[in-house]
């Protein structure tokens, strides 16, 4: 690892004095916008930083962090690594039960409360006797940030920390099980995020919008490190409510979206301007920059540079869809394991099916059995107290990433499914459900949609609506899924042809346990809820029940 890359906390110290007077943060809050400049930032950060070693906790000890997106959600980090500790982030919307094992087996002595939506089912989970502060946006349980600092002396020192040093605990949103510690150093913070930088070349002009948790390695590296190291600014997004109002009022210059976000995006547009006049209107070349224009403002995305998709396959005709009107998506393909630093397209690069070519010294094997294997200087030191797990997830310096997926001549990689997700039919035929997934979901009337089947005959398509699903005749959706199915089969395999669509009553949520924070489907939950009534539904009549 390249010992001239600056650290975290380098680099903050850095603009702390350069830009001292520039906004470094934009917060909404009950209607109005606080600015924080570099210089206020660093007061407080320097303040809490004093306050927790005041605490006299042991060096290198675990902290947790638990709210929405903010501006004190960062300043606590930096606090955190200021004051020698280690942070450890804690998605916004998990349950009580997965609070209280993540706070218990991080060991965590301290715990930073922000913005949280139903705090009172949450609370529970906390362990008794467990020191905590609130950040200042609402919840008044417990000693507040501002309180807390009032008459504390900033910090006069800049400490600094070593690059082997631990930086951060990031517990996995646990598609399969129980959340697991990944272990980062603040080396691997550094060379992610110095060598993305060769590649995208954000700048002190940009601005970043934070509203992907922060608890998430992906708006880690993006917007927390990528602000650290290059002095841009960062907006963040006041409610799920004022969402569209502050994307449109902060106009950032780099996105980073999940599928499902451009998705919701394409959807808005459409119901507004159908399909058809849109094709019409691109298709004269006086008015496509125009119309062009116009979507990029009506979406926030006036001043828009680079926007990227990550955390789960985005189909190509969405990528299409979006450089139509103007818009280039690159896509990233990366994990918790390796600080997102693996796999990186451009939309000026891309290439349709694939996600993109390795990152800068990321070497890439396929195994024996399709399995994508990485290895770079990335790689996570360990899950934390869970050397087993650790040596069966990182074998000869390489990470088993459990995706399958294939390298062309160029370098380019495309994800293929699973190892782990492969399920065995009846007749002894192998199914990957995620291409035929992919395949689905492109379609308006699906929200989330999970391929099942192990023992059946054939796959079966459990489906839960969208809001246009949710709001069609049940005759017409049943049209619909059957016109899909037509569509989708021939391009698969015999076996791994759809032979049932059942769309489900429940919306597969976060809440229900349905889905991880961030939006992905717990394959095992869904199976256990459902399973009982897949050779039933695989044997009535008709290939689409709507129950």
């Amino acid at each position: 690892m390249n010992n001239r890359f600056l650290l975290p906390l380098e680099t903050f110290y850095k603009f702390e004095k350069t830009r001292k007077n520039e906004v470094y943060f934009r917060q909404p809050l009950n209607g109005s916008l606080q600015t924080y400049t570099w210089g206020d930032v660093g007061k407080q950060v320097r303040q809490m930083a004093a306050h927790l070693q005041s605490m006299a906790l042991p060096p290198g000890s675990h902290i947790a962090i638990m709210s929405k997106n903010c501006a004190h959600w960062i300043m606590a980090d930096l606090a955190i690594w200021m004051a020698g500790h280690v942070s450890v982030p804690l998605y916004p919307n998990l349950t009580a039960a997965t609070i209280r094992q993540i706070l218990e087996h991080s060991e965590s002595k301290l715990l930073f409360v922000g913005k949280l939506d139903g705090f009172a089912a949450m609370k529970p989970g906390i362990p008794g006797g467990l020191p905590c502060i609130t950040l200042p946006y609402g919840i008044q349980d417990y000693p507040d940030w501002n309180e807390v600092i009032s008459d504390v002396k900033p910090l006069r020192a800049s400490p600094s920390r070593n690059r082997e040093e631990l930086a951060t605990i990031i517990y996995t949103s646990g598609t399969t099980g129980k959340p697991k510690g990944v272990m980062h150093n603040f080396g691997a913070m550094s060379y992610a995020m110095t060598h993305y930088l060769m590649l995208v070349p954000i700048n002190e002009q940009d601005h970043l919008f934070s509203y992907l948790p922060l608890s998430h390695v992906a708006e880690r590296l993006l917007v927390e490190l990528g602000s650290l190291y290059t002095g841009a600014t960062i907006s963040f997004v006041e409610s799920l409510d004022t969402f569209a109002r502050d994307l449109k009022e902060a106009s950032p210059t780099i996105f980073l979206g999940v599928p499902r976000i451009w998705t919701k995006f394409q959807l808005g547009i459409l119901e507004k301007l159908p399909q058809k006049k849109l094709n019409l209107l691109l298709s004269i070349p006086i008015v496509r920059g125009l119309i062009q224009r116009k979507l990029k403002k009506a979406l926030g995305f006036r001043r828009l540079r680079f926007a990227f998709s990550g955390a789960a396959a985005m189909p190509s005709t969405l990528l299409d869809w979006y450089q139509k009107i103007g818009i280039g998506i690159g896509e990233a393909y990366s994990m918790t394991e390796n600080f997102a630093y693996s796999h990186l397209g451009l939309a000026s690069e891309r290439k349709s099916g694939f996600v993109g070519k390795a990152l800068p010294h990321v070497e890439i094997k396929i195994s024996n059995q399709g399995e994508i294997l990485a290895k770079s200087a990335c790689t996570m030191v360990g899950y934390y107290k869970d050397p087993e797990m650790t040596a069966d997830m990182i074998r000869d310096g390489f990470l088993h990433t459990g995706d399958k997926g294939s390298t062309d001549a160029q370098g380019y990689l495309k994800i293929t499914g699973r190892v782990k997700e492969l399920f065995k039919t009846s007749k002894g035929k192998y199914v990957a459900p995620a291409p035929i997934e992919n395949g689905l979901s492109q379609n308006e009337n699906i929200d989330q949609v999970c391929i099942v089947g192990s023992g059946l005959p054939g796959p079966i398509a459990l489906i839960s609506l969208s809001q246009i699903g949710k709001a069609k005749e049940q005759r017409l959706i049943t049209e619909e899924f059957k016109a899909l199915m037509s569509q989708v089969n021939p391009g698969l395999d015999a076996h791994e042809q759809v032979k049932k669509v059942v769309v489900v009553k429940e919306v597969w949520g976060v809440e229900n346990d349905f889905l991880t924070p961030t939006l992905k489907i717990k394959r095992a939950m869904i199976e256990e809820a459902y399973g009982k009534n897949f050779e039933r539904w695989y044997t009535e009549n008709g290939s689409v029940i709507v129950i």
